[in-house]
């Protein structure tokens, strides 16, 4: 097992790094990252974990990847600090919401780059990610990166546009289901029970779902029909749903936060509109 980098130790690198290591993948004193605000430092410190205030530590000490795991603004600045620096040519992973495959070979010329999409439920080790090879990265790449990310959750190779859909579903989709847990406590509390035992219950009521459909490998809309019965009080919850527009809600906003994504990645919204109708 040879050493990984994290450009930035912030949440998502610190999640990341936390389930390489929980797992088995690496040891603590093979993870090297860096980070400019020294309380970063200090917590990666505290977990054994190399820990530099210039991105040249990580660089090279890295054998086997960098994550660039800094906000979009920051990484042309990481990767001129990657080109500079004398390392052992480690593929690259940027984690950074919007910066293309394109953009990220332009500034590391003749480098192996991945680009992944993950979302905020690794801090819990929940992941749902996805990920683009770019044009030089390689079959053993794919594999060290689905490897890596599945320690945290779950991780799909997917083609690079389609990384903005994933960004409206999963990356932004926590944010839905944070909405929707609260509304079911809400919902909760309109109808009697306490905040916590509604909060809880309605949290829970949304992991047992999801584990259904993982577990059974059943289509969503056959689970909701086993549960509802002719005349009962779930399709009259459902009814509910269906006026109040919950369905077209949902669909509403994966595709406008799939807009938002291509816009804010610099495609024209004639092209976003002529080529993807959103």
């Amino acid at each position: 097992m040879s050493t990984l980098g994290f450009l930035g130790a912030g949440q998502m690198a610190s999640a990341l790094a936390d389930g390489i290591v929980s797992n088995g993948l690496r040891k603590p004193n093979q993870i090297h990252c860096s980070d400019i605000w020294k309380p970063a430092r200090e917590k990666a410190q505290a977990k054994g974990y190399n820990a530099y205030e210039l991105n040249s530590g990580v660089c090279e000490n890295s054998e086997d990847a960098i994550f660039l795991a800094v906000k979009p603004n920051c990484v042309a600045a990481a990767c001129k600090d990657v080109m500079e620096s004398k390392d052992s040519g480690a593929l690259i992973i940027s984690i950074a919401a919007g910066v293309t495959l394109e953009t990220l070979e332009d500034s590391l010329p003749g480098r192996r780059v991945v680009r992944v999409m993950p979302n905020t439920p690794c801090l819990v080790g929940e992941q749902a990610a996805g990920f683009a090879l770019g044009g030089l990265a390689t079959d053993d790449d794919r594999r060290l990166v689905k490897e890596l990310l599945d320690a945290v959750g779950v991780a799909m190779e997917v083609n690079e546009i389609l990384l903005n859909a994933i960004t409206g579903l999963s990356g932004s989709g926590p944010a839905y289901v944070f909405q929707f847990i609260e509304a079911l406590s809400d919902g909760g509390v309109r109808a009697g029970l306490p905040r916590n035992v509604a909060t809880q219950l309605a949290a829970q009521t949304v992991k047992g779902a999801a584990e259904m459909v993982l577990k059974t490998g059943k289509h969503p809309g056959e689970l909701k029909d086993a549960v509802t019965s002719p005349g009962g009080t779930t399709i009259a919850g459902v009814e509910a749903l269906e006026k109040g527009g919950f369905r077209a809600a949902t669909i509403s906003a994966v595709t406008s936060a799939t807009k938002r994504s291509m816009q804010l990645g610099g495609m024209p919204d004639a092209d976003i509109q002529n080529k993807y109708g959103l």
